[in-house]
C-alpha cells in the first residue's frame, strides 16, 4: 500500500527502514514522506514506532538455539 502518495513510498518501504532502526526523521529526510501535502505523516509515524518497538523486541528476546544436553549446538545452513 503507498503511505505517502507525493512521494510513492510504500508502506513496505517504511517497515523495512524502521525494522533497521531508522527514526521517522531519518525517514523523513531519507524518503520525503510528509515533506509535501503532510497528510501521510500520522500514518508514517504510526508505522515507523510500530515496527522500530518490534525490531527492538525481537532483539532483545532472539530465538533460542537447539541446546542438547548442556552444549550449544549450531544449526550450519547448507552453502550453495
Amino acid at each position: 500500500m503507498i503511505v505517502c502518495v507525493c512521494k510513492r513510498v510504500s508502506d513496505r518501504e517504511i517497515a523495512r527502514h524502521a525494522s533497521a532502526g531508522l527514526d521517522f526523521d531519518d525517514l523523513q529526510f531519507m524518503l520525503g514522506i510528509a515533506t509535501q501535502c503532510g497528510r501521510c505523516e500520522g500514518c508514517a509515524r504510526d508505522m515507523v514506532e510500530q515496527h522500530r518497538q518490534a525490531a527492538q523486541h525481537s532483539v532483545r528476546h532472539p530465538a533460542a538455539l537447539p541446546v542438547m544436553g548442556h552444549r550449544i549446538v549450531p544449526i550450519l545452513a547448507a552453502v550453495a
